[in-house]
């Protein structure tokens, strides 16, 4: 996991989405354009939370959340979610 200069605020978390699937179970390979959004990755930095609910994940942290969940942004060349904690599903 590479640092990023990046510090969310309040119930922030960026998060590293998991790379798309490239072939099906059965070797089909998926073009780009009919990639899924991946709904699974690693919590890369977390904000400090709000006054009365602290932060339950933290950096390294692989998650799954929302298909449409957070807003993509990119980090010296590198595509991140920045949502917040409410928009994660689980730990896993």
């Amino acid at each position: 996991m590479a640092k990023v200069k990046v510090t969310p605020i309040a119930d922030r978390v960026l998060v590293k989405p998991a790379a798309a699937e490239e072939k099906t179970a059965s070797g089909i390979i998926i073009p780009d354009t009919a990639k899924e959004k991946p709904m699974r990755g690693e919590v890369v930095a977390v904000g400090t939370g709000k006054k009365d609910e602290p932060m339950t994940v933290k950096a390294g942290d692989t998650v799954l959340y929302g298909k449409y969940a957070g807003t993509e942004i990119t980090i010296e060349g590198t595509e991140y979610l920045i949502m917040r904690e409410s928009d994660i599903f689980a730990v896993i």
